[in-house]
């Protein structure tokens, strides 16, 4: 969320950085903390004037003066109309509060000043190409879902007859690659160094508002509709959610969490894209990574995630790319982003396969995730980093694509051999 001191203080900068992703109006907001900041001040006056009032009311009657006299019952009167009045303002006032939150939620982050301008993905920046020497020269592979088939690992249609269509079935070795994919990843980023974390998959609204998710994506989550549940559709979610409303010490930070699980989507506004295969389903499995920082380091952690990433993709010799989002294509809680992209053969382009994003403040802000450092006065709020390690789901479609055999067959990447037990599906 966006700080409405910054906001006040510096609306024209704020509208104009806002401006560079997308439309918003930032003239409501100020208009009603205006309102709000001049009921504050009637109601601090107010209130110290009901506190002088009753100090002055304890005086009289110390100093002998007959307590149901006309001076003091005067200003006995006084001090009632006064709590009358501000009894009065005191819900007018948390309302325009909870009215100027609400206008405040909706609004995404502010990219960071080295974001590139651009209003759409095509503006993005391709910043890093990687393993061109492991692109397959085979010229009939086949897309992944079709290899998959026909190994008999992934149906696609017992997964729609249980479910609906954008479910699969893993089957045999094609579960077992899946766990393989999942243990190699969790394994890579406890030896970096990251605090594997296993936190509840159901979430509250509280937990899906301080990440950026609620409101404004609302439709894209799954809800269960006789409790205040939601799906998560990443665990950046619960694992985040895990310090809300906490004060942390300086000594605590950095924080590094990798979490294993299973992610739900709606992928509302999705519908024609990818309804084949692997690349967007409602259910998939995901490694992903948190890191709650001190906001001096946070560039510097950010650039060490993308690297954490890239080196699950180098392990597995998966050949891909590394896009520097620009400003119209960030994600909402995002105030830097870079997209790794695998190569998949059979469509002769890069995939998406992790997004690395810095946040910064703004998940610090909607969770209140503060921290205190030594002796300085106050808290800060600590600046927060997410990033894939890897979809799950999309490495498997990688793998039978780029591993993809003349015979039909797919050699197992040799990092996940030691967990299958074989070379070759």
């Amino acid at each position: 969320m966006l700080d409405i001191r910054q906001i006040r203080e510096n609306p024209q900068t704020l509208q104009e950085l806002l401006n560079r992703r997308g439309e918003y109006d930032l003239q409501p907001i100020l208009e009603l903390d205006e309102k709000q900041r001049q009921l504050e001040t009637e109601r601090s006056q107010l209130q110290a004037r009901s506190n002088q009032v009753g100090k002055q009311v304890g005086e009289k009657i110390k100093s002998g003066s007959n307590p149901k006299g006309a001076e003091v019952q005067a200003l006995k009167e006084e001090g009632n109309q006064l709590k009358a009045k501000l009894s009065e303002l005191e819900p007018e006032e948390k309302e325009l509060k909870a009215k100027i939150e609400a206008l405040l939620l909706p609004l995404p982050n502010l990219p960071s000043e080295s974001t590139p301008l651009g209003k759409s993905e095509v503006e993005n920046i391709e910043v890093k190409r990687w393993g061109d020497e492991y692109i397959p020269q085979n010229p009939k592979i086949m897309p992944h879902y079709e290899i998959g088939e026909k190994l008999g690992i992934l149906d696609f249609e017992r997964g729609v007859k249980i479910s609906q269509s954008r479910f699969v079935a893993l089957m045999g070795a094609g579960a077992a690659l899946e766990r393989a994919i999942i243990q190699f990843m969790l394994n890579r980023h406890i030896q970096a160094g990251y605090v594997e974390v296993m936190a509840p998959l159901l979430v509250n609204s509280q937990s899906l508002t301080a990440t950026g998710q609620l409101p404004k994506f609302a439709e894209e989550s799954f809800k269960c509709a006789a409790d205040d549940l939601w799906l998560i559709p990443t665990s950046e979610v619960s694992t985040m959610n895990l310090y809300r409303d906490e004060i942390l010490t300086a000594e605590q930070l950095p924080i590094y969490h990798c979490a294993f699980t299973p992610c739900f989507r709606r992928e509302a506004g999705a519908y024609g894209k990818d309804t084949r295969g692997l690349i967007r389903l409602h259910q998939f499995n995901k490694v992903e990574m948190v890191k709650i920082v001190h906001p001096d380091t946070s560039e510097d952690e950010h650039q060490k995630l993308v690297a954490d990433a890239e080196a699950i993709l180098q392990a597995l010799k998966l050949p891909y790319r590394i896009l520097e989002l620009c400003t119209g294509d960030l994600g909402f809680s995002a105030a830097k982003c870079y997209d790794l992209e695998v190569w998949l053969p059979s469509s002769g382009t890069y995939r998406e396969i992790s997004s690395c994003s810095n946040v910064r403040d703004f998940q610090a802000r909607r969770a209140n995730i503060r921290f205190k450092e030594g002796k300085k006065k106050g808290t800060q709020y600590v600046h927060a980093l997410n990033g894939s390690g890897l979809a799950v789901g999309r490495t498997m479609a990688a793998i039978l694509e780029n591993y993809q055999q003349v015979d039909g067959s797919v050699k197992i990447p040799e990092v996940l051999q030691p967990y299958m037990g074989r070379e070759f599906l």
